[in-house]
């Protein structure tokens, strides 16, 4: 560091709060701290502090306020050679009364032992490929990095299954699971967007296997041709994180609702009637409903809308 520079970061360390890694340990995992890494995009990626956000420095006062005004919050900032305390400078000026620094930066916390997280890194293809997904901070490498780990499995290639496979095969997601036994027959072509008039006999998940992997190669398309009962769920829903739920039956629905009840995996579930849709996420865990809490038997077969 130059001679002015040492200068600054001295008089800032004065006017600020600065803490040791253990101490700022321990108010980070206290709810409601936000933790600020004020260093480059491309020194953040090689290693950051769990739940950091990536501000670089030159952007802190800009881009404060839209990720909080609350001038009260607590907040602890931290950089490489000085940066955490002038960032905390930075933000005291700016009215901000609960800011605090780490001492030493990520050099101590490295030092301390404390944990590191790391994004997972995109290849020259993915950065090209992904790359308008990249320049939304609310996406950025770190949540690509998430959508292609990610695995999901989409019950059904059907009007619901066709668009949605279509946009998560496009936006990354890494394993894409589809479940239809169902043949493609020419009724379908005018809304189950997946098939085609050459695709007509053939097993719907072969189809959108082909389709899918036309879209984006990368992605890593399994189809499951055989109907889902309750003598295989059991051996598909496991290998993915969230399912995807487009069926046409309500057996089908309950018994995806049920399995995973039992395996605590979230459902992104669809449905639609003539001009109306409906889309409703449930977590079946601790935390949050399942189908069966909405709706805790099928209505009756005369009754259920075709």
């Amino acid at each position: 560091m130059s001679a002015t520079y040492e200068t600054l970061v001295t008089r800032a360390e004065a006017n600020t709060t600065g803490l040791s890694p253990g101490r700022a340990q321990e108010k980070i995992n206290a709810n409601g701290t936000l933790l600020i890494d004020v260093r480059e995009r491309e020194n953040y990626i090689e290693g950051y502090i769990p739940g950091a956000e990536n501000v670089p420095r030159g952007f802190l006062e800009l881009r404060i306020e839209s990720m909080d005004n609350d001038r009260d919050r607590a907040i602890i900032v931290y950089g490489t050679q000085g940066q955490g305390a002038l960032a905390a400078q930075a933000l005291q000026d700016m009215g901000y009364s609960d800011v605090a620094y780490i001492r030493g930066d990520i050099e101590a916390w490295k030092n301390a032992g404390l944990v590191i997280d790391r994004d997972r890194a995109l290849d020259k293809a993915e950065v090209q490929r992904y790359s308008r997904h990249l320049l939304i901070p609310e996406v950025g490498e770190r949540g690509q990095g998430k959508l292609l780990d990610a695995k999901v499995l989409l019950i059904g290639a059907g009007g619901l299954g066709s668009p949605t496979g279509l946009y998560l095969a496009a936006t990354g997601i890494g394993t894409l699971g589809i479940v239809d036994a169902d043949i493609v027959d020419v009724t379908n072509l005018q809304r189950q967007i997946l098939h085609g008039t050459s695709d007509l006999g053939r097993l719907k998940a072969i189809s959108a296997y082909e389709t899918l992997k036309e879209i984006n190669p990368g992605c890593d398309v399994v189809p499951h041709t055989d109907y889902l009962t309750s003598d295989n769920i059991m051996d598909i829903l496991p290998e993915y994180d969230i399912i995807v739920n487009g069926c046409d039956n309500f057996p089908t629905r309950y018994l995806v609702n049920d399995a995973c009840v039992f395996l605590k995996k979230p459902i992104v579930d669809g449905s639609i009637f003539r001009f109306e849709g409906q889309v409703t996420v449930y977590t079946c865990d601790s935390e949050g409903p399942c189908y069966r809490c909405l709706y805790p038997a099928p209505p009756p077969a005369d009754l259920a809308p075709s």
